[in-house]
């Protein structure tokens, strides 16, 4: 597998070759040129960066590595030890560091793990900053400190619980209309991270919890990915014990999705929906989200009064276009929430207590609250690259196919159609094409999704010939 670098960090799989995969090497290497990088930013500081990992077998391999290497560099480290991906986030500027690096690989598998690296503000970094340590990494200018000049690690365990008390403290979180709904809740963290966070702040807003796979040892029961058809247990247990809703997180925590009361999805686009209806009620405003995400937050921005945006896929790219328009909420229709009352960053546990908010203030069931929104169904599917496919070829041909469609050629191809619309895109994440769809019943979305598999394919083999 080879390595892959994009604004989502450096991500491989664990084990193998020295620069197909992440090996020690490569966690070595490009943590070196982020500490350069990261020095170079900030002439005759104290150098200070934030590290935290998720609960993958790899992380506490990784992350030593990465902290020792930045010690080499005289780089004072703040290890967060396990830790979610919006903690680290929130960590970074409260320490007054110049960046940190989240090990995780987010939704990927056990045997993936990546280096995500923020900058002062605790966000992810813009495509020129990632390009500059890509170059550093294959260069010869990594210098490292004299003995007298090493830096030096700091352990802080505190900042999960800093990050739940600033979430209470918003004003948009309702403590009191949670608290009084007497909600109950089973919690799939996957193993992961969510356990040691998502729990203690269901219970501070006086939640009953049911914990499911809570435990933080990196063996994911499932696949840790949000969909419908790894969440069968998660959909049992709310059954069998009567619970409002099933909670479920990525690894790193910062992908929400939610089962209703029935133990059906709540549909994860269908997270941001919910959460902009709430804040765009007390707060009009403009919205964000990316090109891959379900027109319902458009409908719902627009009948509130607001603006809806769409920005690349990415949440740097949704940061970008957020900050560039004011907006009051945003994020990806992945489940990811970014509040920035709170952070420039995708939250599940602020987005957890802002949904909260709402269901407890409309006073709805979870399945009620999906019936007041606009209906869409999507589909996700992926096809697989292999190293003859010139996938930049491929979507130029599929965009002059369509062109009288007019498509949005800003992140891949996205073609609108009257009750429907297919993006698709190369992944920052893994060695796949991902064909996203939407349409008004499940079927139609699957029917034009795998409609354009057979078009990628068949275009695919006409441009070998």
């Amino acid at each position: 597998m080879t390595l892959i670098k994009s604004i989502s960090g450096i991500r491989g799989t664990i084990g193998g070759p020295s620069g197909d995969n992440l090996t020690p090497i490569d966690a070595v290497k490009y943590a070196a040129a982020y500490g350069v990088w990261i020095k170079a930013q900030s002439h005759g500081q104290n150098h200070k960066v934030v590290v935290g990992r998720d609960a993958r077998i790899s992380g506490a391999m990784i992350q030593e590595l990465v902290m020792q290497t930045l010690v080499g560099l005289g780089i004072h480290v703040i290890d967060l030890g396990l830790s979610t991906t919006p903690t680290v986030e929130i960590a970074v500027p409260l320490e007054k560091a110049q960046g940190g690096i989240i090990l995780t690989a987010s939704h990927n598998p056990k045997q993936w793990n990546a280096l995500k690296l923020l900058n002062a503000a605790g966000e992810f970094l813009n495509a020129e900053a990632g390009q500059e340590i890509l170059i550093l990494a294959e260069s010869k200018d990594l210098v490292f400190s004299p003995v007298d000049e090493l830096g030096f690690i700091e352990k802080n365990d505190t900042y999960i619980q800093q990050h739940i008390d600033q979430i209470l403290k918003l004003p948009m979180v309702d403590t009191d209309a949670i608290k009084k709904a007497g909600f109950k809740i089973v919690v799939d963290a996957v193993n992961s991270t969510g356990g040691i966070s998502i729990p203690p702040l269901l219970t501070a807003l006086g939640v009953e919890v049911v914990p499911l796979y809570c435990t933080p040892n990196g063996e994911f029961p499932h696949n840790p990915e949000p969909l419908k058809e790894h969440l069968t247990d998660l959909m049992d247990q709310v059954l069998a014990h009567k619970a409002d809703l099933g909670v479920v997180v990525d690894p790193d925590v910062d992908r929400l999705a939610f089962v209703d009361e029935h133990g059906a999805m709540f549909g994860e686009e269908y997270t941001l929906v919910a959460v902009a209806d709430y804040i765009l009620r007390h707060h009009p405003g403009h919205t964000v989200s990316n090109l891959s995400s379900s027109r319902a937050l458009g409908d719902v921005a627009t009948k509130l009064g607001g603006q809806y945006h769409a920005s690349a896929v990415g949440e740097v790219n949704v940061v970008t276009m957020m900050k560039e328009t004011n907006a009051v909420i945003g994020g990806e229709g992945n489940g990811g929430i970014i509040y920035p009352e709170l952070h420039y960053g995708r939250d599940s546990l602020v987005g957890l207590a802002l949904f909260l908010s709402h269901l407890a203030q409309m006073n709805l069931s979870v399945s009620a609250l999906r019936k007041t929104y606009p209906n869409y169904e999507m589909s996700k599917k992926k096809l697989a690259l292999t190293a003859d496919l010139d996938v930049d070829a491929i979507l130029a041909t599929i965009t002059d196919l369509y062109a009288d469609d007019q498509p949005i050629i800003v992140d891949g191809v996205k073609i609108d159609f009257a009750h429907s619309w297919v993006h698709l895109r190369k992944s920052n994440t893994e060695p796949i094409i991902r064909i996203y769809t939407e349409a008004q019943t499940q079927n139609e979305a699957d029917l034009l999704a795998d409609r354009f598999i057979e078009e990628l394919q068949n275009v695919a083999a006409r441009l070998k010939k």
